[in-house]
């Protein structure tokens, strides 16, 4: 028994490793002088590490602004869908209409769906709306937010579910014979009781909208004010030969307000669902 759960540890050291040591070669290629980098032989150290590959990404024009909008992207984001999500996720589980299980299937199908088949069918369609409604157009951040949350809701209308369901209905009913209103059992009750899946999808969505690149690529065509920060990795792209000491080094500084955001929901990700139920 103790030499099998020794083998289960090891095994989860091992998958630990594999899994943390891309980002340490991200991190060391960061630090590494270009000399290294360029070296036919690689080594999982340096005697000399230099921050000259983040002098360059800092320096790099209108940074702070990428940086910028990227956040605010990402954030609207978060907010946006996760609101939708906990009220669609409410409506699915807590009342019975028709067309409930068909709804829950498209969201299901729709997560099956490739996002580069529907890039030009969004561009389409953003060019669109956008002549009808301003701010949603090419060129504008708006238009981000909208189809990184159409992206995100399906995923986290399905996890907020789950979550809805383990609440059991004798809550609502016991908050409701204390004489609560539909709103106050909504906002007052469940919302505080699924704030652990909010958390959790709040995650999902800020590293999709976050990391972004191919719709900041396909929507932001000439406004280089509007443009995340993704695009600023294309500056250390050339023709002859690429920068990867800053290209890893940007991506090091990327990861950054992912941790953050982590660190700030990480207490709602391991909370249970709490509450009592009045008989």
């Amino acid at each position: 028994m103790r030499l099998g759960r020794r083998m289960l540890d090891g095994f989860a050291v091992l998958i630990a490793l594999i899994t943390i040591f891309p980002i340490y070669w991200m991190v060391l290629s960061a630090v590494k002088p270009a000399g290294e980098i360029q070296s036919l032989e690689q080594r999982p150290w340096t005697l000399a590490p230099s921050l000259d590959a983040f002098r360059r990404v800092l320096a790099v024009n209108d940074f702070g602004r990428y940086l910028l909008n990227s956040l605010i992207v990402a954030l609207v984001v978060v907010a946006v869908s996760g609101l939708i999500a906990f009220l669609a996720a409410v409506a699915l589980t807590r009342f019975r209409f028709r067309f409930r299980t068909t709804i829950l299937v498209t969201f299901l199908i729709a997560q099956m769906v490739p996002i580069e088949a529907l890039t030009i069918p969004l561009f389409f369609l953003v060019r669109d709306v956008g002549g009808v409604v301003p701010g949603i157009g090419l060129n504008t951040l708006g238009s981000l937010m909208l189809v990184h949350t159409a992206f995100t809701l399906p995923f986290a209308i399905w996890m907020l579910r789950g979550f809805v369901q383990a609440i059991p209905d004798e809550l609502d009913e016991a908050a409701q014979l204390d004489g609560a209103g539909r709103f106050t059992v909504l906002w007052r009750i469940l919302f505080p009781l699924v704030a652990p899946g909010l958390a959790a999808t709040s995650v999902f969505s800020f590293i999709h909208a976050w990391n972004d690149f191919l719709f900041a690529r396909t929507f932001i065509i000439s406004e280089a004010d509007n443009q995340t920060l993704p695009m600023a990795l294309l500056v250390f792209f050339k023709p002859d030969e690429n920068d990867w000491g800053a290209i890893m080094a940007a991506s090091t500084l990327m990861t950054v307000p992912v941790l953050i955001f982590f660190l700030i929901v990480r207490r709602r990700l391991v909370a249970g669902l709490g509450g009592a139920v009045k008989d």
